[in-house]
């Protein structure tokens, strides 16, 4: 019976419908373990993700299920938090448990990983040097790039006194969006923008806020390095009496769906976020069919500015 049911034997259509019907009647579902001894292939994908909370998380999950599920693979999920020895431990408990990884590490690069060279892996939203990219396949977004855009758009409005409240110390992607931050002011000749220490969730952005308001002169325009660290800000700086964007304009980064809903809505740069998650499936199915092909994947996809409510031409502000 697992023979047809599997597909390993030849077989006239008329057997064939009639052991499909036996198998019904009986409830026979096939043990995944011996089929994958069988078949040498376990049926299953590694996701080594920093988190799994969250709306960026659960959009890039949702991706990547799809196309894991159209193509006959389920995903086994394992959450780091940031440290390698961390990210190792997971990394052993997938280890030939399946058939390829995927791995989003914004805080460790691949080499610090120690990844086994007979597993297929696709990197997404990890550091890996230029100089490594010839043997891996890696897709990103234009972090610095984003906030580029961002500070440049807030500069056609007018303003000019800026103040940015960056993500986790350590995380690749924070750093890369502070880096845009800081060129797109020095293109523009300002050198006085400010910093704050942050992270990427709400309680970052409150305790940001409360820094602002002690500011004098207050900036005019804030970004910050995710959407939840801007709704943090967006919520203290409105509970403190400061009119948004009437006083200051606040731009956000993911688009995560709860920025459309916010009051008023958050201005932010869009991540194709379940796009990524589809790609980086369909590279790493490309990568378990075609073991020996050479060519590898280095993709930076865009990331374009969603404006919303919270951005107003500073003339609005004196």
């Amino acid at each position: 019976m697992s023979r047809v049911l599997n597909n390993t034997c030849a077989v006239a259509e008329d057997k064939r419908l009639r052991v499909e019907k036996a198998a019904s009647a009986l409830g026979y579902v096939p043990n995944p373990n011996a089929r994958s001894l069988l078949m040498k292939s376990t049926g299953g994908m590694g996701m080594l993700l920093p988190h799994v909370s969250g709306e960026f998380f659960s959009e890039f999950l949702t991706g990547a299920d799809n196309v894991a599920k159209d193509n006959d693979f389920f995903l086994l999920i394992s959450a780091s938090h940031g440290k390698a020895s961390e990210w190792r431990s997971s990394v052993q408990s997938v280890y030939r448990r399946v058939d390829g990884l995927i791995v989003m590490a914004p805080q460790v690069t691949p080499k610090r990983l120690n990844l086994s060279q007979d597993i297929p892996t696709v990197f997404v939203n990890t550091p890996v040097p230029e100089r490594d990219r010839s043997g891996v396949d890696v897709i990103g977004f234009d972090n610095a790039g984003g906030t580029r855009q961002a500070v440049e758009y807030l500069l056609n409005l007018g303003h000019r006194r800026f103040c940015y409240v960056a993500g986790p110390e350590g995380a690749f992607d924070a750093a890369e969006r502070a880096k845009g931050f800081r060129e797109a002011l020095d293109s523009a000749g300002i050198r006085d923008g400010v910093i704050l220490a942050g992270g990427y969730n709400h309680e970052d952005g409150a305790l940001a806020a409360r820094k602002i308001l002690e500011m004098d002169p207050r900036p005019t325009a804030v970004l910050a390095a995710n959407d939840y660290c801007a709704l943090g800000l967006l919520t203290e700086l409105q509970g403190a009496g400061v009119d948004v964007p009437g006083e200051v304009s606040i731009i956000g980064f993911d688009n995560v769906p709860s920025a459309a809903f916010s009051a008023p809505g958050l201005t932010t740069l869009g991540v194709p976020i379940r796009e990524i998650g589809e790609k980086a499936i369909e590279r790493l199915l490309h990568r378990i069919r075609r073991p020996d092909d050479p060519v590898r994947l280095s993709v930076e996809l865009p990331v374009n500015l969603v404006v919303r409510d919270t951005t107003a031409p500073v003339l609005r502000q004196q």
